[in-house]
């Protein structure tokens, strides 16, 4: 059975492993940890936990506990001293505080979820996700990084405060790995804080998995503003150390209405100007999920409203790795 590991946090991770769960492989989810926004960012600060956001979306996406229990991993408080909380992020703090280690938080809730797969923190340590921009400005802190919508300049520059470990389980499933996949999900607060833990881009580098790169469907602005495909490459090849083998590229519509929802936001369809080579192969599919996505009224933080397609994702991977 072929060793499959998603690499990121966030919806994105949590659309691709619900789909690939359905699929025979041996799955993991190597999770960002830097989390600093909404319902994690406030448990962060007042309880003085590791960030359990990213985690929870992965364990509810490789999830196949009854409904109920997905169900309450899921749940957000509306009113009350809890607005905005989510119950899930609660949970996997309350569990930090009884258990001896984070490694035990994370097999209870595997337990708790039975979870078809297995998901390792990135690091076990503690740091914040900074950016330094063009014009000189640093912002410090993944929730501020998130909602700094109006920033124009280039991000040149992405580091952690303070410099932490690997989890050596992140450093061994990516040795083993036969595929890694990358994405779905924001470069620079999903994807770049799991490749700046020490040890972490080495480890990709020097591994003989085949790198699958899911390309995003939309700009981010303030931290891709106006990026072509080309420009996600060049930056993620940065902190990557490599190129990705395969580049999957959707090529399918977009409604109307959830492009102006977009453009609102001056956000913009991510356009493809990349060109297959020796070292990366540019794969073109319509990944692209026509539901638009409902937000929840107490999520206190922006959300996207399109999503890739957790079974469409799941069909041309499989067909990339066969």
């Amino acid at each position: 059975m072929k060793k499959v590991t998603v690499l990121g946090g966030g919806t994105g991770s949590f659309v691709i492993l619900s789909g690939l769960k359905h699929h025979q492989y041996d799955l993991s989810a190597i999770v960002t940890m830097m989390d600093s926004g909404g319902s994690t960012g406030r448990l962060r600060d007042q309880l003085g936990v590791l960030p359990p956001g990213d985690l929870r979306q992965c364990l509810v996406a490789l999830s196949e506990a009854p409904d109920l229990w997905r169900k309450l991993f899921l749940y957000r408080f509306e009113n009350g001293d809890l607005d905005g909380h989510n119950f899930g992020n609660i949970f996997l703090s309350a569990l930090e505080k009884v258990s001896d280690n984070y490694n035990e938080v994370v097999k209870s809730a595997e337990k708790i979820l039975h979870t078809k797969g297995s998901v390792i923190p990135v690091t076990m340590e503690k740091a914040h996700l900074c950016v330094k921009h063009e014009n000189g400005t640093i912002i410090k802190g993944e929730g501020i990084i998130d909602e700094n919508y109006t920033e124009q300049s280039k991000i040149v520059e992405a580091f952690l405060e303070p410099k932490i470990n690997a989890n050596p389980r992140a450093i061994k499933r990516i040795q083993n790995s036969d595929v890694i996949i990358i994405g779905p999900g924001d470069l620079y607060t999903s994807i770049i804080p799991v490749l700046l833990v020490d040890n972490i881009k080495q480890a990709l580098m020097s591994s003989k998995a085949k790198i699958i790169f899911v390309m995003n469907l939309m700009t981010k602005s303030g931290q891709t503003t106006n990026y072509t495909a080309q420009d996600y490459i060049d930056d993620l090849q940065i902190y990557l150390g490599r190129v990705p083998d395969d580049v999957l590229v959707n090529n399918g519509e977009i409604p109307s209405d959830i492009l102006q929802w977009y453009k609102s936001h001056h956000e913009y369809v991510v356009s493809n100007n990349l060109k297959s080579n020796y070292s990366m192969n540019v794969i073109l599919e319509d990944v692209v999920d026509k539901t638009t996505v409902q937000l929840s009224a107490s999520d206190k933080l922006s959300r996207s409203i399109l999503r890739h397609s957790s079974d469409k994702l799941a069909q041309i991977i499989s067909q990339i790795i066969t």
